[in-house]
């Protein structure tokens, strides 16, 4: 026993997450003090400014133990307003930590107190929850023990996501279909590695579909962290030890897959619920997840327990024990044109999913067997390795509602990734009244992904029973990962009252507008909120807000380019052609447009056209016979687009001379990885080709010839 207590003294004083040290205010209180700094953080070479709890990404580790009253001070010292939100706990709803819905933000220089008292244990996390400040490195472990908790050493594992971009950047790119991530990540997917890897037909069956290159996860990162490193180290101990991981997943985008060169690994909790133990060879854990696990040490040596992203392009390691290194075998890489296949089946050309048959829930299909099979690695053959599902979770204690009325509910999980919405229904949070239940009753929640992503769903201050197969021992989480295809069950008791958020917990899809709000009927009004509707309007700015990009050509016979700015549905944007010459004129085109249909195909547009050439060899008349105004075009337009399969964009409009024209036009198709095509031709008997060759995130390369300007060369800066 004294053995097993000084080792996990150890392990605790060698866990790289800081660990706060509270102040006793009372002998049922403890309090801990958290400054929310600016900091600058430099993990690959390039410094950028990010954000720190008590001056460390990831924040220290709050422990408590059950029945004690937490008194947490966040005092914010950055000039920004900011909230924390506590994951997974039980609390009253004033101190949940969502602004404009649970609590007023926290200005900057003022401090808040949460206090709540701690009736669970388990694992849970804190983060802010205010925009995509937990990318920036707002997050850190909450651990409530058992009043007896088990002596064995424990070591809180916070994996988290880093990137040298500004997180606005990435939430930019990926609202305005940027590639660059793909381009990082070698994921394109172009038609010259279709070609290489004799996939040419899946390729172009890919994009009739209207759909473009697939990745399992959307953001390229530069590293993936344990506990605030790339590597961590924890090395007292030795053969024969069993030590206990206390994993949250903090990645604000990533799923990681869980190995180990050790033993199996034992699975004895989920989101802070205690589990039968199984025992399988991975795991992967999603967005906001925590898993316990218990780890053997099986001989003597270092042993790794390494976390890998979804994707394949970056892992971070955990090593246990001194010695021999011993290294768990890698996963294999993913073959996206497989996958890319699989999907032209599952896909229909109207965007919604094809089952295909399947019946599918609770990961019980694995994700790189139905969707993206792997190369050589750990996890091709499914009958050497075992992987954890959800089918696999058992509570070890009956956990069924009491009998009551039933509401029930149902959503589709919908979305757009060329625009990056991701919806429920196909309507965010801001575009939806919030979802009255009574208390006392039981809510019932039937979940279908009609999306090609995964999304992991989040229920604020509830646990609820995940309908498995296992009847009253069915499991209970807060975090509910669902693959594309599936349709999964859940159920809570609404014991409650005030206004509690559901939402997917992939940062930027849940900025993007993805989840509702669950509102108690009858409950007190938040004093902190005296005006409800502005704060609900305040609550859906983050889905109504606009992303500007902007591309611009800078070449030898002039410039030609676009500005754009677009939210959920509208967008405005402003194409312009100037010639080097005056001879070659100038094009200007101001559009105002709405998407109406769920894929976001359908823009009715509204707005102005300005064209001037002086050449004397304009063409006299369009291709419907109407007199050309090329010269001196002045011009209101209404009109439509549609992209099409192959994702080409068709426009139809009328301008207010009476003049018809119809376009298509596409410009970016992947001829290879960093190669793109633009093409455009309409009924003006105007037309353009071009190439662009991508060297940065900002500059590419680019040659082209219009119509207008003729041939021209030099750089296209991208924004």
């Amino acid at each position: 026993m004294i053995k097993a207590i000084l080792l996990y003294i150890i392990s605790l004083g060698l866990c790289a997450a800081t660990i706060a040290q509270p102040q006793a205010s009372s002998p049922i209180s403890k309090r801990y003090d958290l400054y929310l700094t600016d900091t600058l953080v430099n993990y690959t070479g390039k410094t950028r400014k990010a954000m720190a709890v008590n001056g460390s990404i990831p924040g220290p580790v709050l422990s408590f133990t059950q029945g004690d009253t937490a008194e947490i001070y966040v005092h914010n010292q950055m000039n920004v307003e900011t909230s924390i939100h506590w994951h997974g706990v039980f609390l009253p709803n004033s101190v949940d930590g969502v602004p404009y819905l649970t609590q007023q933000p926290i200005k900057p220089g003022s401090t808040y107190l949460y206090k709540f008292p701690v009736i669970q244990n388990g694992t849970y996390w804190y983060h802010s929850h205010t925009m995509l400040q937990e990318q920036s490195g707002l997050y850190g472990a909450l651990i409530f023990n058992k009043a007896n908790e088990p002596a064995i050493p424990t070591i809180p594992v916070v994996l988290s996501d880093w990137t040298d971009l500004k997180p606005s950047t990435v939430e930019r790119y990926l609202h305005n279909a940027n590639d660059w991530f793909a381009i990082k990540k070698g994921s394109t997917q172009s038609y010259a590695e279709a070609i290489s890897h004799g996939e040419f037909k899946t390729k172009l069956v890919n994009e009739w579909k209207r759909m473009a290159a697939m990745d399992v996860s959307d953001v390229y990162y530069e590293k993936l962290l344990t506990n605030g490193r790339e590597v961590r180290e924890y090395p007292g101990y030795k053969a024969g030890d069993k030590v206990r991981l206390r994993i949250v997943n903090g990645g604000s985008s990533t799923y990681f897959w869980l190995t180990w060169a050790g033993s199996k690994i034992s699975v004895v909790a989920n989101d802070g619920n205690a589990v039968a133990p199984v025992e399988v060879d991975r795991l992967i854990i999603a967005p906001s997840e925590t898993y316990d696990v218990v780890l053997t040490i099986p001989g003597n040596g270092s042993y790794e327990f390494l976390s890998t992203g979804e994707d394949r392009t970056r892992s971070t390691s955990l090593w246990l024990g001194s010695g021999k290194k011993h290294s768990a075998k890698p996963l294999g890489k993913l073959h996206y044109f497989e996958g890319m296949k699989m999907m032209n089946g599952m896909m229909k050309m109207n965007g919604s999913m094809n089952p295909m048959g399947m019946e599918m829930s609770n990961q019980q299909m694995d994700m790189n067997t139905v969707m993206y099979p792997e190369g050589p690695g750990m996890g091709t053959d499914s009958n050497a390795y075992q992987t954890l599902n959800y089918g696999m979770l058992r509570s070890p204690e009956k956990s069924t509602l009491r009998k009551g009325r039933e509401k029930v509910l149902k959503f589709e999980l919908t979305g757009n990734m060329n625009r990056y919405v991701w919806t429920l229904d196909n309507k965010t949070v801001s575009e939806t009244d919030v979802i009255p239940i009574k208390k006392g009753i039981n809510v019932k929640i039937i979940l279908y992904n009609n999306s090609m992503m995964r999304h992991p769903m989040h229920l604020h201050g509830h646990d609820f029973r995940v309908l498995n197969g296992h009847g009253a021992y069915a499991p209970l989480k807060n975090v509910l990962d669902i693959m594309p295809m599936e349709t999964d069950i859940i159920e809570f008791a609404a014991t409650e009252s005030g206004d509690w958020f559901f939402h997917c917990h992939i940062l930027y899809h849940m900025m993007a507008g993805m989840g509702r709000i669950f509102h108690y009927e009858g409950s007190a009004p938040n004093p902190q909120l005296p005006n409800p509707m502005q704060a609900m309007h305040k609550l859906g700015m983050d889905d109504r807000r606009f992303y500007p990009s902007a591309t611009v050509g800078l070449e030898s016979n002039g410039s030609d380019g676009e500005l754009q700015v677009a939210n959920t549905r509208w967008q405005v944007s402003t194409e312009w052609r100037l010639g080097l010459k005056a001879v070659h004129g100038f094009e200007s085109e101001t559009y105002l447009g709405r998407y109406l249909d769920r894929m976001q195909w359908f823009m009715p547009f509204i707005g102005f056209d300005y064209h001037h050439n002086t050449r004397v060899n304009v063409p006299g008349k369009n291709m419907f016979g109407q007199r050309s105004n090329q010269n001196n075009r002045q011009a209101a337009v209404v009109g439509v687009q549609y992209t099409l399969p192959l994702l080409f964009l068709s426009e139809a409009r009328l301008d207010s001379k009476g003049k018809v024209r119809i376009q298509l036009k596409r410009e970016d198709i992947p001829l290879s990885q960093r190669l793109r095509l633009n093409l455009m031709g309409n009924t003006d008997k105007e037309y353009m080709a071009g190439l662009r060759y991508i060297v940065t995130r900002v500059f590419s390369l680019s040659t082209h010839y219009d119509s207008d300007m003729g041939w021209g060369g030099g750089l296209t800066l991208t924004y």
